[in-house]
């Protein structure tokens, strides 16, 4: 991929890595679990080509962007207030915004919280899911798919990177992306992968083996508890009481701790 550049940019308090090719109007990729900027690279090469200026972030806490160690920094305020201090870092008012997964979760909170900043989002996957007052998501997931349910099992910290140490990272990664079973996703206690030495994943055909060593590599390098703290932070990220936590630096519109106050208990009230 040499004819994609890198880059490290100040953003919301961490660095944050981006790739990028082109000129024109801005499209920014997002990613989701367990991926990285490296999801987008066939895009990038040919939205670039077409006049627009692609960008793919590794998102906070995966691949060479900055991994806070704290669960809350994660939230969904934390995530956009990245994507925000980003596009004001490209000197543009608004973006186009194509994600899918936790990418797409992430857009979603972009278009409600700063709206005037989006262009266009295209959604590949995961809908917007208004917040529940009754229930906790995570309580929501579990009460209709159990406790082997994967978001359920991403809870306990240490526990799941335990078991992908064990496994292998390739090989857990291997089983996660070219997972071709249909239905809820679980990870039962006595094999959470669903490794099985007589019938091997094999890859598709748009995944390689280089594909594949990508993706292990760096996660090799960071480990995947930055990735999963999105899981551990989810009861957190769809709570009506938080506040934003973007500084004023990082936004046009000045946000202040009273109006997001207001903000927070208007959201309250229309979901």
């Amino acid at each position: 991929m040499e004819e994609i550049k890198h880059g490290m940019v100040g953003v919301n308090g961490i660095r944050m890595h981006i790739a990028e090719k082109g000129e024109g109007p801005v499209v920014l990729f997002l990613h989701g679990f367990p991926e990285l900027w490296y999801t987008w690279r066939r895009q990038i090469l040919a939205l670039s080509s077409l006049g627009y200026r692609a960008i793919a972030p590794d998102l906070r806490g995966y691949g060479d962007t900055e991994a806070p160690s704290s669960i809350s920094s994660y939230s969904c305020h934390h995530i956009v207030g990245d994507l925000v201090a980003l596009i004001n870092s490209l000197g543009v008012e608004q973006v186009f915004v194509v994600a899918h997964d936790w990418g797409a979760i992430i857009a979603w909170y972009l278009c409600l919280f700063c709206p005037e900043r989006v262009k266009a989002f295209v959604c590949l996957s995961v809908p917007f899911l208004p917040r529940n007052p009754n229930i906790k998501p995570v309580e929501s997931m579990r009460a209709l798919f159990g406790d082997d349910y994967y978001i359920c099992r991403f809870q306990e910290p240490g526990k799941i990177e335990a078991q992908i140490a064990q496994v292998g990272t390739a090989e857990v990664l291997k089983n996660i992306l070219a997972n071709r079973k249909p239905g809820p996703s679980c990870f039962p206690e006595e094999n959470a992968f669903g490794i099985d030495p007589e019938n091997r994943v094999t890859l598709p055909s748009w995944f390689s083996e280089q594909d594949l060593s990508f993706y292990a590599t760096k996660f090799n390098q960071t480990g995947f508890t930055g990735a999963l703290n999105y899981y551990r932070a989810m009861n957190f990220l769809l709570s009506g009481n938080l506040i934003w936590c973007i500084p004023p630096q990082a936004s046009r519109n000045m946000y202040t701790m009273e109006a997001s106050r207001r903000m927070c208990l208007c959201w309250r009230k229309l979901l």
